[in-house]
């Protein structure tokens, strides 16, 4: 097969679909493999290193008239309009927006959406929300140690003691449970909440405190058990004695790191305008949700009402944090995770004969199958 690799255009993305690496392996297999001169220069991937991995050095066009294409984003108008029809594109496409899975159905390609991959063992080698929600959460705390005045850890030092930074993590999925660990190994002191009463364990043998909200009836019980390894929404009785447990445990924190987002459905308000002005001044907040929160003066806020998409304010003496693509901070390692995903991905769609074999009879190649044919072949759940 001729697989593509585009260079990827949209703003502030640095990842690559493919390294040196799994190129290779393609190579190895008999594929032929274009890549986009210049398309992994921003993850620090030069264009030698693909060349000796047996990539053909390209242009745009030639990489998107590839009868597979890789991608991170979904394509641009611009860019689908390179694509034949029949093209197999993958990537993480965006599947619970139904206006850009039409677009690409009209289009004629067949798209493999890799976020809707189910959430089970099998498919945790292509999980690609795990992998990246990793790498936003350690960047996470890196980020918040760039906005926050003081030291991390504790210190004594001839000038007098320096109290370690708290933090306050809210959500313990992947990317929380990475800024725990990463907050923990900087010397931070550590809390974190969730939904999910089965996380408590994982919290604390990570050294953190575990902020427990205890549930009062079956009904909260039963949310809290959550589904496909995502919590579902809880009661609103629950939601209030957790808001305002978080509003007490955020006024003493220095550093709040709010990682709550189901896929396909806005993001709870965890932190509120109230709370804010309650917090220390010269905290931070990093919302790893920005932009998927309720409106809030005309704008798409987080976890937190205050929240401006891929901006840093500062409101009410807190710095507010709200860049949506932590994990291509870190191009080289995303890249690199990512890559190792779409290769096992194509595993499931490629025969040994190195020939396309879509077979909707795996569970994984059903979920992720967006379109094919013209048609839209699952609906956003």
């Amino acid at each position: 097969m001729h697989i593509g690799v585009p260079a990827e255009t949209r703003a502030n993305e640095a990842r690559v679909a493919a390294t040196p690496e799994t190129v290779k392996k393609l190579v190895t297999q008999g594929h032929r493999v274009s890549v986009q001169s210049g398309a992994g220069l921003p993850a620090s991937y030069i264009d030698d290193a693909f060349a000796q991995a047996g990539a053909d050095l390209v242009d745009a066009a030639t990489a998107f008239s590839a009868e597979i294409v890789l991608k991170v984003q979904s394509p641009s108008a611009e860019e689908l309009a390179s694509m034949k029809p029949g093209t197999v594109l993958i990537g993480m496409l965006d599947p619970f927006n139904t206006e850009n899975t039409a677009r690409l159905a009209a289009a004629g390609v067949t798209a493999f959406a890799l976020e809707a991959a189910p959430r089970t063992t099998r498919a945790q080698s292509l999980d690609v929300l795990s992998s990246q929600a990793n790498i936003a959460g350690y960047k996470a705390v890196l980020m918040a140690c760039q906005y926050y005045q003081r030291f991390m850890p504790m210190l004594m030092t001839a000038a007098g003691t320096v109290k370690a930074a708290r933090v306050l993590v809210l959500g313990a999925g992947v990317a929380g449970l990475q800024a725990i660990a990463t907050a923990k190994r900087l010397g931070a002191v550590v809390e974190a909440s969730d939904v999910r009463p089965a996380v408590k364990e994982q919290i604390e043998s990570l050294g953190a405190k575990f902020v427990d909200v205890p549930f009062e009836t079956d009904e909260e019980r039963e949310a809290a058990v959550g589904v496909g390894g995502y919590a579902r929404p809880m009661p609103p009785s629950w939601l209030a004695r957790q808001s305002a447990q978080v509003h007490e445990r955020a006024k003493a924190a220095d550093i709040v790191i709010s990682t709550a987002l189901i896929p396909g459905r806005p993001a709870p308000t965890l932190i509120s305008v109230e709370t804010v002005k309650h917090m220390k001044p010269g905290s931070v907040i990093i919302d790893l949700a920005a932009g998927r929160g309720p409106e809030f003066e005309g704008k798409r806020g987080g976890n937190c009402p205050l929240t401006e998409v891929d901006q840093v304010v500062m409101k009410h003496g807190v710095h507010i944090v709200g860049h949506t693509n932590l994990a291509s901070m870190v191009g080289a390692d995303a890249s690199a995770l990512y890559a190792r995903n779409l290769l096992d991905f194509l595993k499931l769609i490629l025969t040994k004969e190195g020939t396309l074999n879509i077979d909707l009879a795996d569970d994984i190649v059903a979920a992720t199958l967006q379109c094919r044919d013209g048609q839209v072949a699952r609906a956003a759940a």
